[in-house]
């Protein structure tokens, strides 16, 4: 891995990392996706459709709950960038909280069916639930996930080897996504229908299928403790950088301007496309499938696979763009294919021919892989720059910002398909077919995305770190304090 400069042009040498530290990072999406994602992905078919929590309190809950983030997420970022162990600053964080979190995945969801008939304060008493088991849980992910996405920022400083870092992420984050879409299919399982009743119990299901994730969470973390180094640690932040004020860790970072860019491209994508789980899964319960909620399932999982699929080929695809055409086009390149396949969902999900929905989930699997992947290393970028103007290393503080917004991002658009949903009819104008209520919820599927889709370009497009000044910055960082 070790780095260096032609003798006579004085050129950057690609800094190459080891296929098998690629991968043994990308583990880690699958925390990711299991201890954060799942939750909300699931949570309206859990709560809403099989307890009968009404939709807007279910999304209040997501939402409350990413604004509980906010005092956490920034904290560990800057914890994360002061510790100093033998071990390293983030690596101590991945193995003792990863496994927390695995072994705390299902107390999200140990909730009795009985509640759903209680209230305190006007709101069902599953709505609280939600709220109390998340403000344990969330603190102990957050000392995972904010230490391990810093540290992709610090596996290499060769701007394209942090594209395929991020390419190789993002493949694996989509093979681990789709025990999202998995989730509710397996509580389809026979294991798991109530007697003479004929319907399936969602909640035990989801009971046992956390359990099961739990476990893999757990020993992922262990790998990625024993396998995957910090390069900067020792060579940069022990013997020479001093503690990070908190005022630093946040304004500071906040006030980089390429930085507050990508948060806004970052929060453009999020809040436009958060509401797919949601929304998207009305749609094909509701509409593609007539209100039947186990084929509804069941194409959920084909889309999750096809989800899958579009992301390993987009993450590969679209690096070799970046290669050619730089990063900020590859991006802009990846928004333009968003807002074909959010704009075709309007006529591939139809009921006349059920599996032309896996198409648009394809492709926008195809624009998220491609998308992270691209932001994931413009990100690493933009650190150098912040290195270059402050002096001080603050991967935590960035990575902690960072994903605090789009966290917010994401509640926001669960709160507001809550919102929808309630908006026009709710549940029971969803389970009577009225035409109304279907045709608003095709309508924002198909036109929210396309705006936030807008806004990236335009948003991308003020981020001024292109490859030749990204190269500039490395050169002049290794004059200053070395290589790494």
């Amino acid at each position: 891995m070790a780095q260096e400069m032609t003798a006579n042009t004085g050129q950057l040498v690609r800094d190459r990392v080891p296929i098998p530290t690629k991968m043994a990072y990308g583990l880690g999406t699958a925390l990711d996706m299991w201890g954060l994602w799942l939750y909300p992905s699931v949570a309206f078919g859990v709560f809403s459709i099989f307890l009968g929590v009404p939709y807007w309190q279910v999304g209040l809950a997501l939402t409350l709950i990413r604004f509980y983030d906010a005092f956490s997420d920034p904290f560990v970022g800057w914890l994360s960038d002061n510790v100093r162990t033998k071990y390293g600053r983030r690596r101590p964080f991945i193995l003792i909280a990863g496994i927390l979190c695995g072994l705390g995945l299902p107390i999200l969801f140990l909730v009795s069916p009985t509640w759903s008939d209680k209230t305190f304060l006007g709101v069902s008493a599953v709505f609280w639930y939600m709220i109390f088991s998340s403000m344990v849980y969330i603190p102990i992910f957050s000392l995972f996930t904010v230490p391990f996405n810093s540290l992709a920022n610090e596996l290499t400083p060769d701007y394209e080897e942090r594209t395929s870092i991020m390419t190789y992420r993002s493949a694996m984050q989509k093979v681990f996504e789709v025990a999202n879409f998995y989730a509710l299919r397996f509580t389809n399982l026979a294991w798991f229908f109530v007697p003479g009743t004929g319907k399936q119990n969602i909640l035990r299901g989801m009971q046992v299928y956390t359990c099961i994730l739990g476990v893999v969470m757990a020993i992922f973390a262990i790998i990625i403790f024993f396998r995957v180094k910090e390069r900067y640690y020792e060579k940069i932040v022990v013997k020479s950088q001093v503690h990070i004020s908190l005022k630093s860790a946040l304004y500071e970072t906040l006030t980089c301007r390429p930085f507050l860019f990508m948060l806004l491209v970052g929060a453009s994508f999020n809040l436009g496309t958060s509401m797919l789980g949601t929304l998207g899964y009305i749609a094909t319960v509701y509409y593609v499938c007539g209100g039947s909620e186990a084929l509804g399932n069941n194409w959920n999982f084909w889309m999750g696979l096809a989800f899958m699929f579009g992301g390993l080929i987009g993450a590969p695809v679209l690096n070799r763009v970046a290669h050619f055409a730089g990063k900020r086009n590859a991006l802009i390149v990846t928004a333009f294919i968003g807002i074909g396949a959010y704009a075709g969902s309007w006529y591939l999900y139809t009921p006349h021919i059920q599996w032309l929905q896996t198409i648009a989930s394809g492709l926008m699997g195809l624009t998220a892989s491609g998308l992270w992947m691209l932001y994931g290393s413009i990100c690493a970028d933009v650190i150098d720059y912040d290195e270059l103007n402050t002096g001080k290393r603050r991967e935590g503080s960035f990575t902690s910002c960072g994903t605090y917004i789009l966290k917010l991002g994401n509640a926001l658009g669960g709160f507001l398909a809550g919102g929808i949903i309630s908006m026009v009819g709710g549940d029971a104008a969803l389970k009577s077919g009225t035409p109304g209520t279907i045709l608003w919820v095709r309508i924002m599927l198909a036109v929210i995305p396309l705006v936030g889709m807008t806004l990236v370009i335009i948003f991308i497009l003020q981020v001024p770190l292109t490859k030749k000044i990204c190269e500039e910055i490395r050169i002049k960082l290794e004059a200053r304090r070395g290589q790494v």
